[in-house]
């Protein structure tokens, strides 16, 4: 998901009864997470899980309670692509959540998909570009994508990345930990 960013809006068409859903997480396309914290995705940052056929969820909200599709129940494709991860689901609008969903994007209300996500040791970059420092996301294990009320990181992202965690008040001189190693 991308804060002002170039977003895929999600498409969603009803056809023989069916609602289909589609989108496009851009890739190349940075973004502002916070403040002077920028982020970007490579082209093909999440092709492992996608090319080898790992099970990947369509959610609402990012809630796992809330399950719109998923690549295992054959309702949910994702083509990586240089432009970007591409996603086609199939809806199916008899569970509440689904229906809800469906008809709050009918109304505007949810028009942007994040990604669930999570990187490894030597998957990005960080860099200092004057005042701001910006991660670029080279390989990243994708779990699931969101439908979301809000496209922006802050929320699904501040917590995970939290700026300052406890072990940044650690006295290990040297130690790099997941959560912080591409503060500067």
């Amino acid at each position: 998901m991308l804060w002002g960013g170039n977003i895929g809006a999600l498409e969603i068409r009803a056809e023989g009864g069916e609602t289909h859903l589609s989108a496009v997480f851009p890739y190349s396309s940075e973004t502002e997470l916070a403040p002077g914290r920028r982020e970007v995705f490579a082209p093909h940052a999440f092709r492992a899980r996608v090319e080898a056929g790992e099970e990947i969820h369509l959610l609402t909200q990012h809630d796992y309670s809330k399950p719109l599709a998923s690549t295992a129940a054959g309702n949910l494709t994702l083509r990586d692509l240089d432009e970007g991860l591409e996603l086609r689901a199939t809806v199916d609008a008899s569970t509440s959540w689904a229906a809800d969903f469906i008809a709050a994007h009918k109304a505007g209300l949810v028009r942007g998909i994040s990604p669930g996500f999570r990187v490894e040791r030597g998957g990005d970059r960080v860099e200092r570009r004057g005042a701001e420092i910006v991660r670029t996301v080279h390989s990243a294990s994708l779990f699931e994508i969101s439908a979301v009320t809000v496209p922006a990181y802050p929320q699904a992202q501040i917590e995970a990345r939290a700026w300052e965690t406890h072990q940044d008040r650690l006295p290990v001189r040297g130690a790099v930990y997941p959560l912080n190693r591409w503060r500067l």
